[in-house]
């Protein structure tokens, strides 16, 4: 079962009104369900799930509560415990609630190449996914109900618990369990203050302790700040240090929150103060020790005694925010905002320096990742070198790669996959902030994460910001390649128009370029490019002109592997256009020629097609061994979407021969297979 809700917190107290009532809500609909016959269970309207909207101001303990509560109801609902942070998804306000879909249904066990590239296909798809599952699902940092309708599964056995700042009054009436969440009553909050403060003074000097408590206004998040800052003060009396506060709160009206952090942040030393400082501008909303270190920039033992600082001063979430098992840790949104503001006491100059090394080096550790997730590769942007103070992350972990290489291949691909939110963001950071090279050069690694996990709206925006960058900096190969890459998700999204006039201004500026083999085989690449979005309109014949055309000029530079690829490429093309004996003979050699170069998904792949021009042409017996071994290196590789189309098409080759059984079970492993990602 997936589980994606952490650890709790040492500390939790109250919310006793808000927990009965989830609790008597979700009682209340199982016991309804129970005292159903099986067929009133399906009249309309029971596909709705039980939807609680958590609303609270921030600092309140509401996302808490919301993982409180998934895990209360874990044993009732044996289909998964799943989480999505629209806030990660957030750009400029907005939520993409396509991406938010593809990450729950990549949570469901949906691989990326099954994932529909549509928001009313994918809408559909995780409605498939979701049927008659008991999930329970956590979205948080919802700011309309428009966010959070599309997310709700197709299950009446499931729970949504939904958090936003304020009530979502654009849900349909009745639709959702409000559970507006108050700040904590005096009592519960001085329970609170007293188990995390440990402290007997509390006890001694109940005036003080009521005061400080007043001051807290019952939010959790300050009630933990001041809890450890009572700790941290062992020696102070107790009046004297809320009286400093009491004044500070009085004298120049800063909100009670702020006071407590700003005591909190004057006690740090002065690399946990400066850490603090930095943390707002390392990309994306969570960071890993590794991210500290390359900010601070002083070596992993001076970061790691920051952080403990800052954990210990209650200026740091101090549990694991993720199952990515790499010690990330999450800086809370109201903290953050605090630290951007204590950001202040530095220098606009010294501020640039914080973001240009964190780029660099988020930039270095992408480009690492993407030389062992892609192997070798055309590139054009300069590599980084190390930078002092900050060790890489350790994707290989021995000095044998032949027998490690696809473990670090994994490797690779989940970094860039777990960083993905602050890897796009920092294509923004760096092109807000001028670094043009940098901004420019995050496109080369981004496209292996695109086509591994291609997110639209992030991999458009990301592009055209490297593309403007690139553009900026006058870096022609570089604007040639992000106009490509642009393109590739344009058409898959419709939009084959603006897709071509990417294509013919990159085929444009390719011609600027010299003539050596480099940049010709840029060019091949841009004709390529333009003759994949022919094929998408099923324009096959200028499709198969751009694929021959790319050919020769791999050909003519000694480019084997493009040269293979483009005639795969055009034997598609020429079987779309029937002309079967040349497709046959084109598909044959590339086949061949993949399998000289041991490119062993290629080889698969080769063989399935020219197994299906075979096919066409009545060699039933050749196909169905192309076809087998294809299938075959499908499930050695794990890659289903492929082995579902092979099944189809043994079906049809059995049938056609009068094997009825042999082909109805092809046809059942092909539609388990989809069933299983959410395809009728």
């Amino acid at each position: 079962m997936t589980y994606q809700i952490p650890p709790p917190v040492p500390y939790f107290v109250g919310r006793e009104r808000e927990q009965a009532l989830a609790a008597t809500a979700v009682a209340e609909r199982d016991g309804e369900r129970d005292g159903e016959r099986a067929g009133e269970r399906e009249r309309a309207g029971e596909s709705r799930p039980l939807l609680f909207a958590l609303s609270a101001l921030g600092g309140t303990g509401k996302t808490e509560l919301a993982f409180r509560l998934a895990r209360t109801l874990r044993s009732r609902h044996p289909d998964g415990v799943l989480y999505v942070d629209l806030d990660d998804l957030r750009r400029g306000g907005v939520v993409e609630v396509t991406d938010a879909l593809g990450d729950l249904l990549g949570s469901l066990g949906v691989e990326p190449e099954w994932l529909k590239p549509s928001f009313k296909a994918r809408c559909k798809q995780y409605w498939t996914k979701t049927d008659g599952k008991s999930l329970v699902i956590v979205v948080d940092n919802a700011r309309y109900a428009a966010e959070v309708v599309p997310l709700l599964p197709a299950s009446g056995d499931s729970v949504v618990i939904a958090t936003s700042h304020g009530p979502l009054y654009d849900l349909e009436n009745g639709a959702a369990i409000d559970l507006a969440l108050p700040p904590l009553d005096p009592s519960d909050a001085m329970e609170l203050l007293r188990s995390i403060a440990g402290d007997a003074r509390l006890a001694a000097e109940p005036e003080a302790a009521d005061r400080l408590v007043r001051l807290c206004c019952g939010l959790p998040a300050a009630l933990h700040v001041a809890g450890r800052w009572i700790r941290r003060h062992t020696r102070s009396p107790l009046p004297r240090l809320i009286d400093e506060l009491t004044a500070e709160l009085h004298g120049k009206g800063i909100p009670m929150v702020e006071v407590l952090w700003d005591a909190a942040y004057r006690g740090l030393g002065p690399e946990a103060a400066l850490l603090y400082r930095m943390l707002p501008g390392i990309p994306g909303t969570s960071f890993t020790p590794e991210a500290a270190t390359a900010i601070l920039g002083r070596g992993r033992i001076a970061a790691d005694r920051a952080l403990e600082e800052l954990e210990t001063a209650g200026l740091l979430d101090t549990r694991d925010v993720s199952d990515t098992g790499d010690g990330r840790k999450r800086l809370p949104e109201l903290l953050r905002a605090h630290a951007r503001r204590r950001a202040g006491e530095s220098t606009g100059e010294e501020r640039a320096e914080w973001h240009l090394r964190i780029v660099r080096w988020l930039l270095r550790q992408a480009q690492r990742a993407d030389r062992y997730a892609a192997g070798t590769r055309m590139t054009f942007a300069d590599l980084v070198e190390p930078i002092l103070g900050a060790p890489d992350v350790p994707f290989e972990d021995d000095e044998d790669v032949a027998a490690n290489a696809a473990a670090w291949k994994e490797r690779a691909f989940r970094w860039l996959e777990t960083e993905r939110h602050a890897l796009y963001a920092c294509v923004d950071l760096a092109y807000a902030r001028g670094f043009d090279t940098e901004a420019a050069a995050f496109g080369e690694p981004l496209w292996t994460h695109y086509l591994d996990h291609p997110h639209y709206a992030d991999g458009i925006e990301a592009f055209r910001t490297a593309l403007a960058a690139a553009q900026r900096a006058g870096h022609i190969p570089l604007i040639v390649r992000m106009r490509c890459q642009l393109a590739r998700p344009l058409w898959k999204q419709g939009e084959f128009a603006e897709a071509e006039r990417e294509l013919a201004q990159a085929l444009s500026a390719s011609r600027s370029l010299d003539e050596s083999d480099r940049y010709r085989k840029l060019g091949a690449s841009v004709v390529e490019f333009h003759g994949m979005l022919r094929s998408a309109r099923g324009d096959w014949a200028a499709a198969a002109a751009d694929f021959e055309a790319s050919r020769e000029v791999h050909r003519a530079i000694g480019n084997e592997y493009g040269a293979m690829l483009q005639t795969y490429r055009l034997g598609e093309a020429v079987a779309e256009l029937g002309q079967l004996e040349r497709a046959a003979e084109l598909l044959e050699e590339a086949h061949t020629e993949a399998g000289r170069l041991k490119r062993e998904r290629l080889t698969a792949r080769t063989g399935f097609a020219l197994g299906g021009v075979l096919h066409r042409l009545g060699r039933g017996s050749a196909a169905h061994e192309l076809y087998v071994a294809a299938l075959d290196s499908a499930r050695e590789r794990g890659a289903d979407h492929d082995e579902a189309r092979i099944l189809d098409a043994l079906a049809v080759l059995a049938e056609e021969e009068g094997r009825t059984a042999e082909a109805r079970g092809h046809r059942e492993g092909a539609r388990d297979i989809r069933l299983r990602n959410g395809l009728a």
